[in-house]
């Protein structure tokens, strides 16, 4: 029989905790229920800070998600706003807390840790000298949108372009600000691969933003930085998002065991090394359900997830925390990028192929249709989807949403031709680019096409090795955007009159704009006896990526 009137409490609100609090009374109605939050609001959407920024979303209270006297009414909550848990008894199963600077003690029965991610502090020399800030709540939002006010800067550096310093880029760009942007690694989002990353580094410069890649800031002197390239940079205050650590400082000092970066591990139930400790959301070391690694996922959905799996096990139901893939999306002026799963980054030396796509939102002769730029990696022994990324101006939600599911669901990645999708020409195209996914990875596994990506182009190069470029785009299209140095130009209308041009006994690497034609292409020539392979996206990638090997 269930233990009556417990007293359960929840340490950090927002995603997480509060998804756990508002699930849990739902299923228990007798139970206490008390909330500690060191900030001022328990419920906000610290997603949409940045679009405060530029008055995307025009009103501050907007971005308040649920009223605190809301949940305690409608849920009977007892929440305690500014009040900074300090401590955990776990022997004695208390805790101590601070409000209006006295330490005050609570008891629980259960405890549920969800105390999120800090911002990892910028170090460097000369940064007291500038006025520096972080975005992770509306105290960070309110500081900035004060500085803004008061001192009207003209310029804007951020560290980091991840997510969030993409959209603040955006924002403050929309509010009138001229904007540097510098990122440690070689390409902006280093949590995708970089040829689908540069296309958000051309938007995001096409709109003003002089972005910095590969390259760091390492003093400040006033407002002057100095990076490492050498260059010198001219701003009126820094934003830092270089990441997030989980804050974990309480749980490590209660000796709860942690892991990678101080993350809280836990089982699949949720619960810490020490017992009625449980913990969900940012703080936490998860399973990267593709590939099984720990990790740390700090997004908004799969806190949510946590806590409402958490407060069904804490109800006696039978669930489980599965794992999770760190599907996100980001929007960057008019482009998206989405992504699902794995890169070929985290994959390194694992057997996988890889596929790019290119093709229209919805059909071509409808009104308005614009590209998508789809990547999916698969293992082509068991045919298991490990990841997709995708760029483009609408729809990319709609197909890694599509990905994502059929990962979760174990959908091998030739079933993707096999796919209902609802199509009619406003929406998608007969063969929507997920099912075309489907056709070019069976093409792969059954051999049928034999494809090579931009990277091996760039070894093929820098080797020189014995292999011929064959660009089977029409004359016109070569001119006006390129092509690789040294290739050889046949029309592929005209290539079964041509292709004696091309000799019989070297490799022979044939594209096009997308790979499309590439692949009619290789058919042709393969069936005349060359040992041919198609560019895999075709020369939109190469031309992207290897800038310095293209001729116009």
């Amino acid at each position: 029989m269930k233990e009556q009137h417990k007293k359960i409490v929840v340490i950090g609100g927002v995603a997480g905790g509060m998804s756990f609090a508002t699930r849990y009374r739902r299923l228990n109605q007798e139970d206490e229920i008390i909330i500690f939050e060191k900030g001022p609001y328990v419920s906000f959407a610290n997603c949409g800070l940045p679009y405060y920024m530029s008055g995307e979303i025009s009103t501050r209270s907007a971005l308040l998600v649920v009223r605190e006297q809301l949940l305690k009414d409608r849920f009977r909550l007892d929440i305690r706003s500014n009040a900074e848990v300090i401590s955990i008894d776990p022997l004695n199963k208390t805790i101590q807390y601070t409000f209006q600077n006295n330490v005050h003690t609570e008891n629980y029965d259960e405890l549920i840790i969800s105390t999120g991610a800090k911002p990892i502090v910028l170090k460097m020399e000369g940064t007291m000298t500038i006025p520096s800030f972080s975005l992770r709540n509306i105290p960070d939002l309110d500081q900035i949108m004060k500085f803004i006010k008061t001192n009207q800067p003209k310029h804007a550096t951020i560290i980091g372009a991840g997510y969030i310093g993409l959209e603040v880029a955006e924002n403050l760009i929309k509010k009138g600000l001229s904007v540097a942007i510098i990122e440690k690694s070689t390409e902006v989002l280093p949590i995708v691969d970089p040829e689908m990353g540069i296309m958000i580094r051309e938007e995001l410069e096409k709109n003003g933003v002089k972005v910095f890649v590969n390259d760091e800031l390492i003093s400040f002197n006033q407002n002057q930085g100095t990076l490492k390239s050498g260059t010198i940079i001219e701003t009126d205050f820094i934003i830092s998002a270089i990441g997030v650590n989980p804050d974990t400082q309480l749980a490590i000092a209660s000796k709860i065991k942690t892991g990678m970066r101080g993350g809280i591990i836990i089982d699949e139930r949720y619960r810490t090394s020490l017992d009625h400790i449980y913990a969900v959301g940012d703080a936490v070391i998860v399973q990267n359900q593709v590939s099984g690694v720990d990790t740390l996922i700090p997004l908004a959905s799969p806190a949510n997830r946590q806590g409402r799996q958490l407060a069904d096990i804490l109800s006696g139901l039978s669930v489980t925390n599965k794992g999770t893939l760190g599907t996100s999306i980001v929007k960057v002026f008019d482009l998206s990028l989405a992504a699902t799963g794995l890169s070929e980054k985290q994959l390194k030396d694992q057997s996988y192929q890889v596929i790019h796509l290119n093709s229209n939102d919805h059909a071509s002769y409808y009104p308005h249709a614009t590209p998508i730029y789809l990547k999916v990696i698969f293992d082509p022994r068991t045919e298991r989807i490990l990841g997709a990324q995708a760029v483009g101006q609408k729809g990319v939600d709609k197909r890694i949403d599509i990905l994502a599911t059929a990962i979760k669901g174990k959908i091998k990645v030739t079933d993707l031709q096999e796919l209902e999708l609802s199509y009619a020409p406003p929406y998608s195209s007969a063969k929507d680019i997920v099912n075309l996914a489907g056709y070019v990875a069976s093409n792969v596994i059954l051999g049928i096409t034999k494809t090579v990506q931009w990277y091996e182009v760039k070894k093929f190069i820098d080797n020189h090795e014995d292999v011929i470029f064959v660009d089977v785009r029409p004359m016109f299209e070569s001119d006006a955007y390129g092509k690789i140095k040294n290739s050889i130009n046949l029309d592929i209308d005209k290539l079964s009159q041509t292709y004696q041009e091309i000799p019989q006994h070297q490799k022979v690497i044939v594209y096009c704009d997308t790979g499309i034609k590439g692949y009619n292409a290789e058919r042709l020539l393969r069936s005349k006896g060359y040992d041919v392979y198609n560019i895999d996206g075709g020369f939109h990638y190469i031309s992207k990526m290897l800038k310095e090997h293209i001729n116009g």
